[in-house]
């Protein structure tokens, strides 16, 4: 009989619990100290501009617990998309979903997450935009985004929002606040990747409660 594991991320603890084929990772960042990275994280960059800059920072008001994670440095060049990469797991197919708060930005205020992440320059992205009010499918190539989907939809600064983007084979499903938004296809990327959070440019969101769950 086949049986489901679900592995939760608590302050450094993993629990594990299961009935069915499914694994499942969650992550609140409570166990990180404030100003440094979560254990397991790696930081990237697509495009140019200066270094990025990723830290557990503390907000009362986060869903998990006081801390979470947020790219800090508020560099305004516009083509410029810090990453902070999660070392597991590593796969094609999952559902990631994570809650987020756009806090600030001039250039942009988006919230996003990448997947199949090869490289800093090869990976799929959906992201949400506070100053656009919308929430669009991006791969990227070769360090080149290309859109292959989107939708516009009030997506408000200050308030916590929970993004999910669900991988399957070629098709892609999106959602805001357990709302799917749209389906896609795209079959450029097909290999097994890892997971990361995403902004673009002076964007200052704070994210908390990622939750991975892969087959």
């Amino acid at each position: 009989m086949n049986k489901r594991r679900d592995i939760f991320i608590f302050g450094g603890a993993t629990l594990i619990a299961g009935t069915a084929s499914a694994e499942a990772t969650r992550m609140d960042f409570e166990s990180g100290q404030v100003g440094g990275l979560p254990a397991g994280v790696t930081t990237a960059l697509t495009g140019s501009g200066g270094p990025v800059k990723w830290a557990i920072l503390k907000d009362a008001s986060a869903p998990a617990g006081p801390k979470v994670l947020a790219e800090t440095s508020k560099d305004t060049t516009d083509y410029r998309f810090p990453l902070a990469i999660f070392d597991h797991p590593v796969a094609a197919d999952l559902d990631v979903a994570v809650r987020f708060k756009p806090v600030s930005g001039t250039v942009d205020r988006a919230a996003g997450i990448a997947v199949r992440v090869a490289d800093a320059n090869n990976y799929y992205v959906v992201r949400a935009n506070a100053l656009e009010d919308n929430v669009r499918l991006y791969r990227v190539t070769g360090g080149q985004r290309r859109q292959f989907a989107g939708a516009n939809t009030k997506v408000p600064t200050g308030k916590w929002q929970e993004l999910r983007l669900a991988v399957h084979g070629s098709r892609f499903e999106v959602f805001l606040d357990c709302l799917s938004l749209y389906g896609a296809t795209d079959s450029t990327l097909s290999a097994a990747g890892r997971v990361a959070l995403w902004t673009k440019a002076d964007s200052v969101t704070y994210f908390d409660d990622l939750r991975i769950q892969t087959p």
